[in-house]
């Protein structure tokens, strides 16, 4: 095994196989029905997420993992001989997991018995943004890079990562009270489909659609337009019966394995069921 390991949290959306293969640690954020808490992916699967979502009258709350959680992880890790530990943390500017992390970091480099480099860095972004960040820099440390190296591809990688993906609804930005019911009642009625970006760590605004057709076909033109100039291509989505068609949409402007992901409460409880995206790395 590596001695040097990626840390991320549960945000990525990465599925575990693709995790478990590149030995990437995921540390859970945890979410909130009123008075019901529950694990990410540990207490609650993605599928019972979406259906207590589809009965609930307000959204969940999500809260980021206590620095012990994070501590834990770096211990064990230590214990079985990592020598160096990079975490990949969901944007610093819509979350305090990476405060999390930073203070567990120094707790343990104030501890003279763990023996373990640890450098955290704000992924600037979200869901599979975050798990792309994630793969590429365990691939790194797999052949070899050093904590130095990963650290340095981890934060270049932040620069150059693009999450871009359309709203199939707009009922959670109406329970979250990010739009009015009379907003919500007529984009409903013309078919609208918002269109969201992630600019400089935060969720923005990138125009909208009308059907879910043109929808996929503007995402697929935006991946077109970097053809040649993308690495790392993932697709995010959330319950959506068509994302293998979306799949095959975009493989003619992508000849690499396109990660499929599902996403999970973190971003899930805002975009709601439906929401279909794309992330991937933009080649300077």
């Amino acid at each position: 095994m590596t001695s040097v390991r990626i840390v991320t949290d549960s945000a990525c959306d990465l599925p575990a196989e693709v995790a478990d293969e590149l030995g990437i640690e995921i540390v859970p954020l945890s979410i909130r029905f009123g008075s019901e808490e529950f694990i990410d992916r540990e207490q609650l699967t993605v599928a019972e997420f979406w259906s207590r979502c589809a009965n609930a009258s307000e959204l969940p709350e999500t809260a980021a993992p206590a620095p012990g959680q994070f501590e834990t992880v770096y211990r064990r890790l230590a214990a079985e001989g990592t020598t160096g530990i990079v975490v990949v943390s969901l944007s610093g500017a819509l979350s305090a997991t990476i405060q999390s992390a930073e203070l567990a970091a120094r707790t343990i480099a104030a501890d003279d018995s763990v023996d373990v480099d640890i450098r955290v860095v704000d992924s600037r972004t979200v869901t599979l943004g975050i798990g792309t960040i994630a793969l590429a820099s365990a691939r790194a440390a797999r052949d070899g890079a050093t904590v130095d190296e990963v650290e340095a591809l981890a934060t270049d990688l932040a620069q150059r990562t693009r999450v871009i993906g359309a709203l199939d609804t707009l009922e959670n930005l109406k329970k979250g009270g990010r739009i009015g019911n009379a907003k919500a009642l007529l984009a409903t009625a013309l078919s609208i489909k918002p269109i969201i970006e992630v600019v400089d760590g935060i969720v923005e605004q990138g125009g909208k659609q009308r059907t879910r057709s043109k929808a996929l076909k503007h995402l697929v033109d935006k991946v077109s337009s970097y053809q040649g100039r993308i690495d790392d291509l993932a697709v995010l989505h959330a319950d959506c019966s068509d994302v293998d068609e979306f799949v095959e949409m975009l493989q003619p402007f992508y000849d690499g394995e396109i990660v499929v992901g599902e996403i999970g409460p973190v971003i899930g409880s805002h975009g709601g069921p439906g929401t279909i995206g794309v992330a991937f790395h933009e080649r300077t």
